[in-house]
């Protein structure tokens, strides 16, 4: 049986779209898949995505953002084996449910709206250490 891990952010624009993508890009331990979603759903309209933002330096990773944003629901939270906030904008109340208390992790990695390109390649590189030792966790895992 697959594994699901739920990288959640503010919305999924960013930081936990990145950490699925780069989760499912590294990790060689078929019992594990990632998806991402944001407790807020960002509307199409409302400026330039994430992805335009930050493209210049996915690349360097050799990560593609994919799919717009998904919004979080209660068949995600249900289904997720591990729940990890990625986000430090989220509030806990959000995740403070006896159904899924003990599978929330928190992150607390801060969000970037200014387009600084030290503070986004400096997430990204929290973001990418945190998925790494989390992939190392479950290499042994059956």
């Amino acid at each position: 049986m697959v594994k699901k891990i739920l990288f959640v952010c503010k919305y999924n624009r960013f930081r936990s779209k990145f950490a699925e993508a780069y989760f499912n890009s590294v990790n060689k331990n078929k019992k594990f898949k990632a998806v991402s979603a944001g407790i807020i759903r960002v509307n199409k309209n409302l400026g330039p995505t994430m992805k335009k933002r930050v493209g210049y330096i996915l690349d360097k990773y050799g990560i593609r953002l994919g799919r717009r944003s998904r919004g979080l629901n209660m068949k995600l939270l249900e289904r997720a084996d591990k729940i990890i906030v990625v986000a430090k904008d989220v509030p806990e109340i959000v995740f403070n449910f006896p159904k899924w208390r003990d599978k929330v992790v928190a992150w607390e990695i801060p969000d970037e709206l200014n387009e600084n390109k030290r503070n986004i390649n400096k997430i990204l590189k929290s973001v990418q250490r945190r998925v790494d030792l989390l992939v190392k966790e479950n290499e042994n895992e059956r």
